[in-house]
C-alpha cells in the first residue's frame, strides 16, 4: 500500500477496478499519510469523516461492478478557497474561519460525481494572495524536499541528495510555493493522487515547480469558476496538481466543460482526449521567448532549459527565438488590476451577513470598520487600500484603464507568436528553486510576486494553457522545473509535449517507505 500511495490514479484505479485493493483501504491510507504530514501544514481541514463514508459508497460500487470510471475510490484534496457543502471553506482568512458553505463548487462536484475521495481542504496565501503559502491565517506551509519527514517516511527511485543535519534549522526550510502550496503539498507527499489548486498569476505552477509535480493552468473559461471564491475575475482559473501528466488529463477530462452556473465559462462541448504513451514530437514548433532569460534566472534553472532545448531538436522538433516584447509590464499591470478586483471582491466582508464579525462595536459604521481591520490579515488590507486608490475617479483613467490596455498588448503579443507558426513556448516556471522561509520574508509580499510570478503571470494575462514540468533535482536537492504555454484551447497538444518531456527526463519520484512508520 506505501507503494499505491504515490503511484498514477491509472496504477490504483486498475487495482480498484479488478478487486485488489478496496477504495476504503486507500482511503484509510491516504488519511494516514495527510495525518502524518501535519508538521508540513499542508492542510487546513482533514475531513476524514466524510472521506470514509465516501470510500464505503465506492467499495458498495467495487462489490457490484458499478464503479463509475477511474476516479472512483481516488483520494484528492481540495484548495480551501473552493465551497463545499458541509465543510469549512475559509480562504485561510480569519474572516471566513467560520464559513461552512451550503453547496459545492462546480469543480468539486465534478469530482464527487465521478467518485473521488475528499481527503481535505488544503492550505494557501490568505485569499490566494501571495507566491508561498506563507500568508495563511493558519501558518505557512513547508515544502517536504528538505524537511525532516522526507528522510524519515520517503525514499527515491533515482539520485536525490541525502538529508544533512543543518537542514534540521528551522530557519533553514523552504517554502511550497504558492497560492496553492498545501495543494502541492498534499500530492507530493502522497496524501492524495490529484488536488485542486486556483491560478490568478502562477499560483498552481509556481507551487507545482517548487514541490515537483505536474501544474496545469487550463485556458481560461475552459472549467467552471462557480464556487471558487474570486481574487481577478478575469484571471482565475481552476488548476491541477498531480504527479504525472496522464493523472492531469484525466483531471481535466473530469472537471473541464460548460456549466450554466458560471456565465464566464466556455459554452462550447468538452471533448475529452488521451495522450499515447508512445509520442511523436517530429516538426513540432517550440519557441524560446528571449524576455524570459530574465537576469535573475538562475544558472542551474538555464541548465535545464538549454538542456530541454537540446533533446527537442534531437527529436525533431524546431526551435526558434520569439518576441513577447511587453512581458517586462505583465506584472506591473497585474498588479493593478489584481488589487482593484481585490477592492470590489472583498467589499462583501463586512461582518453583516456572514463571516466574521467583530464582538465589540458601537456602532454600524465601527461594526465594519473593526471587522474588516481584525478579519483580515496585513497583506490582504494593503491590496484593498491600494486598489481603492486605483478606483478612485481621479485615479481610474491613469491606472485601471492604462492597465487594461496594456493586458491588450501582452494578449497581442501571444497572438503574434501563434500567428508566426509557432506551437508552443517553452520557458522557466520560476527562476529559480524554491527559497528558504528567510530569503522569501525578507522582502514584502508585492516584491516577491515580481520575481515568483515574472514567468508565469503572463499566460494569465492572456488567458492561455499553460503548464509546470518538473525536470531535476538542483545541486540541493530541490526540483527545478519549466513551463510550457500553447494557444487557447490547445490543452491536449500542451500536455502531448508536456508528457513527452516527462518520459524524456525521468523525474525522480519519491515512494513511502512503510505506513507503520507513521505516526
Amino acid at each position: 500500500m506505501n507503494k499505491l500511495l504515490t503511484t498514477s490514479i491509472r496504477e490504483v484505479s486498475q487495482k480498484i477496478n479488478a478487486g485488489d485493493v478496496g477504495p476504503s483501504d486507500v482511503t484509510k491510507a491516504a488519511i494516514k499519510v495527510a495525518s502524518a504530514i501535519k508538521p508540513l501544514n499542508a492542510y487546513i481541514t482533514i475531513t476524514d469523516k466524510t472521506a470514509k463514508k465516501h470510500a464505503e459508497n465506492s467499495d458498495s460500487r467495487q462489490k457490484d461492478c458499478s464503479l463509475l470510471g477511474k476516479l472512483d475510490g481516488i483520494p484528492i484534496a481540495i484548495k480551501d478557497n473552493y465551497c463545499t457543502k458541509g465543510h469549512l471553506t475559509t480562504c485561510a482568512s480569519k474572516m471566513l474561519s467560520n464559513f461552512i458553505p451550503t453547496y459545492n463548487a462546480t469543480v468539486y462536484q465534478r469530482l464527487k460525481d465521478a467518485g473521488a475521495v475528499l481527503i481535505g481542504k488544503t492550505n494557501l496565501d490568505e485569499f490566494a494572495m501571495g507566491s508561498g503559502t506563507i500568508d495563511s491565517y493558519y501558518g505557512p506551509t513547508k515544502n517536504l524536499w528538505n524537511s525532516d519527514l522526507l528522510s524519515k517516511f520517503y525514499s527515491c527511485n533515482n539520485q536525490m541528495k541525502e538529508y544533512t543535519e543543518q537542514n534540521k534549522n528551522a530557519d533553514s526550510w523552504h517554502i511550497a510555493g504558492g497560492s496553492s502550496g498545501g495543494s502541492a503539498v498534499a500530492v507530493i507527499a502522497g496524501s492524495c493522487y490529484a488536488a485542486i489548486g486556483s491560478d490568478t498569476g502562477g499560483s498552481t505552477r509556481n507551487p507545482a515547480s517548487y514541490c515537483g509535480l505536474i501544474g496545469l493552468k487550463p485556458t481560461y473559461g475552459l472549467v467552471s469558476r462557480y464556487g471558487l471564491i474570486p481574487l481577478v475575475n478575469s484571471m482565475d482559473v481552476p488548476g491541477i496538481l498531480t504527479r504525472n501528466v496522464d493523472d492531469a488529463v484525466l483531471v481535466l477530462n473530469t472537471i473541464a466543460g460548460p456549466d450554466e452556473f458560471d456565465s464566464t465559462c466556455l459554452r462550447k462541448e468538452y471533448v475529452p482526449f488521451d495522450i499515447p504513451d508512445k509520442i511523436n514530437i517530429n516538426n513540432i514548433r517550440i519557441g524560446i521567448p528571449k524576455e524570459y532569460k530574465e537576469k535573475n534566472l538562475s544558472p542551474e534553472v538555464q541548465e535545464c532549459w538549454d538542456e530541454i532545448s537540446q533533446y527537442l531538436i534531437e527529436d525533431g522538433a524546431s526551435l526558434s527565438t520569439v518576441s513577447l516584447p511587453h512581458t517586462n509590464y505583465s506584472i506591473m499591470c497585474y498588479t493593478i488590476l489584481n488589487r482593484c478586483d481585490v477592492a470590489s471582491n472583498l467589499a462583501c466582508y463586512d461582518g453583516m451577513e456572514y463571516g466574521y464579525r467583530s464582538d465589540e462595536w458601537s456602532s454600524v459604521h465601527n461594526m465594519y470598520k473593526k471587522t474588516r481591520s481584525e478579519g483580515f490579515g496585513k497583506i490582504v488590507k494593503e491590496r484593498i487600500l491600494v486598489g481603492n486608490y486605483f478606483l478612485l475617479n481621479e485615479n481610474y483613467e491613469e491606472y485601471y484603464v492604462k492597465a487594461m490596455k496594456i493586458r491588450r498588448l501582452i494578449s497581442e503579443d501571444f497572438d503574434a507568436v501563434w500567428n508566426n507558426n509557432i506551437d508552443l513556448l517553452l520557458t522557466p516556471t520560476t527562476l529559480t528553486g524554491a527559497p528558504t522561509y528567510n530569503d522569501f520574508i525578507s522582502m514584502d509580499n508585492q516584491a516577491q510576486c515580481l520575481i515568483q510570478d515574472y514567468c508565469t503571470q503572463p499566460a494569465n494575462m492572456a488567458g492561455i494553457p499553460a503548464l509546470n514540468v518538473p525536470i531535476k533535482l538542483s545541486k540541493s536537492g530541490l526540483p527545478l522545473s519549466l513551463q510550457l504555454m500553447g494557444p487557447p484551447l490547445k490543452e491536449k497538444e500542451l500536455l502531448t509535449v508536456a508528457k513527452w518531456i516527462e518520459q524524456r527526463v525521468q523525474f525522480p519520484k519519491l515512494e513511502l517507505k512503510d505506513l507503520s512508520l507513521l505516526q
